[in-house]
């Protein structure tokens, strides 16, 4: 008779799944609450103890890491002096483990966890039969995964036992589960130390998705999800209507809820290749939508749109005539839902933005041959630390519309200037090789809408005045800039000679 040991935690589907093994042969091994489960289900199950010759110790700490547990996972069924040896020492082999671990990850997600309580739901005995019963994949089939019970079991009907190629699959999906659950641990405790730079960084992620394809066609591509994931995250959004999200939609999406968090007040964001082509704000929805909308009624085509609002109807039958991508929200009234739904090709979203100011996760972006890991640029700001330059001091109205812009111009790729109103964004240039560039594109857009009310943005100081000279040129009443070039004064003379009124603020927000 072949025998399987069987501890689990989660005990979903356990049922029918250790019957199906009684059924073709099997011996069932088991412990704890899992044995009293089988019991409970008329399953004859052998105690662990029966096994060990000891009895559960330290409150079930100890109970499986014992020789004749892990003699009988470990044994080379192909090597006779492996064999002679369980044979003396009466050990029976182990054929199947099916595991899963203690719930550490559910553990620590809980509100106010304390680390007594995560260091007690670290699983030792789980992962280190799961390890052996991997390794020895030759003899041995590990399940860890409830997926994988019907195709075990299948095999064991239809076959007699699993395919050396299923055992080998199994074993690799093994290992990963049991390097995600000691990477999990290992933030947790290097969180819990402050510690943040560790000689070793152990990340783990759960695949989401299988995407159809990448950046582009011919590329491959994959949706991971943090195992801790924040809920403040386009992967936590609800898809309500339309066709599944692409990479470029999701890298999209997640600037443009980068962007809409930095405001409170109804705000619309128009995201299009991960730039905002247009931000605004007003005391309703559908004011901001126009605001957001004048901005450039050209690059919204085919936008991302990001609200902070419920959409009603009144802002859906706005952004009803022309193509979005992407539409998400908290929510969408009934009658606007069902006039955007009418369009096939919108995605429509929603999104628990109350979790907007949680916590958040480090970036990380990959380099050839390693990776590069941040914070989240979520600095709050008060533009009353901000600091004068100029002869001419900007009003309590133009420091808030600064303010505004500066907001907007952190979401802007290098080198950034947004030129902007008490109301929205007039023009946004960015990612070009100098400032001066960005600069004019941002002119350029807001075209005739530069008036007495403009204010501007720049991501990094100036090297030069030039932008300065130009912005002054062309109407900029009030500007907002890191400050720290060894030519400030050349930008802080260029903007006295055109009565602009200037603040550093000491902070850069470059976006790469």
């Amino acid at each position: 008779m072949k025998r399987a040991l069987v501890s689990v935690s989660d005990k979903q589907n356990l049922v029918p799944f250790v019957k199906g093994l009684v059924e073709n042969g099997f011996e069932i091994v088991s412990t704890g609450g899992t044995k009293r489960v089988l019991d409970e289900a008329g399953i004859t199950t052998i105690g662990i103890e029966e096994v060990t010759h000891f009895p559960e110790i330290l409150n079930g700490r100890v109970k499986t890491l014992n020789p004749y547990v892990h003699g009988g996972l470990l044994a080379r069924r192909d090597l006779p002096e492996h064999m002679a040896t369980l044979e003396e020492l009466k050990i029976t082999p182990i054929d199947l483990v099916c595991v899963n671990l203690y719930p550490f990850k559910e553990t620590i997600e809980k509100p106010g966890v304390k680390p007594n309580d995560a260091i007690e739901n670290i699983d030792i005995g789980g992962p280190s039969m799961v390890r052996s019963a991997a390794k020895n994949y030759h003899d041995v089939t590990i399940v860890v995964d409830q997926a994988d019970y019907d195709e075990v079991l299948n095999q064991i009907k239809n076959e007699g036992n699993t395919t050396l190629a299923t055992r080998a699959k199994l074993a690799a999906k093994a290992f990963r589960h049991t390097a995600a659950y000691d990477a999990l641990i290992s933030q947790y405790f290097t969180k819990q130390l402050g510690i943040n730079d560790p000689e070793k960084l152990t990340l783990t992620w759960d695949l989401k998705e299988t995407m159809r394809y990448g950046e582009n066609s011919h590329q491959q591509a994959w949706l991971y999800e943090d195992a801790l994931p924040k809920s403040f995250s386009i992967l936590q959004a609800q898809q309500l209507h339309g066709k599944k999200l692409s990479y470029n939609n999701i890298k999209d999406a997640d600037e443009a809820l980068r962007c809409i968090r930095e405001f409170d007040e109804p705000t619309v964001v128009a995201m299009k290749h991960m730039n905002p082509c247009g931000i605004g704000r007003g005391d309703s929805l559908v004011k901001a939508w126009d605001r957001a909308y004048e901005a450039d009624p050209v690059s919204i085509f085919g936008g991302v749109i990001a609200l902070n609002r419920q959409v009603d109807l009144a802002t859906a039958e706005k952004m009803h005539k022309i193509f979005l991508e992407i539409v998400i929200a908290p929510g969408f009234d009934n009658d606007a839902y069902e006039l955007l739904a009418k369009k096939k090709n919108i995605r429509l979203l929603s999104l628990d933005f109350s979790k907007k100011d949680e916590p958040t996760k480090h970036e990380v972006v990959s380099v050839m041959g390693g990776m590069l890991l941040q914070e989240q640029d979520t600095l709050k700001e008060d533009y009353h630390d901000w600091q004068c330059v100029t002869e001419t001091q900007p009003t309590e109205e133009q420091l808030k519309t600064l303010m505004f812009a500066w907001k907007a111009v952190k979401h802007a790729k290098s080198n950034a200037i947004v030129l902007a109103n008490n109301e929205r964004t007039l023009g946004v240039g960015e990612g070009q090789p100098n400032r001066i560039d960005s600069l004019k594109i941002a002119v350029k857009h807001a075209g005739n809408n530069i008036d007495e009310q403009t204010v501007m943005a720049s991501d990094a100081f100036f090297p030069f005045g030039d932008c300065v000279e130009y912005a002054g040129k062309h109407g900029v009443k009030a500007i907002v800039q890191p400050g720290g070039s060894i030519r400030d004064q050349e930008s802080i003379d260029m903007a006295n000679k055109y009565g602009i009124a200037m603040v550093t603020t000491g902070i850069r927000h470059f976006r790469h």
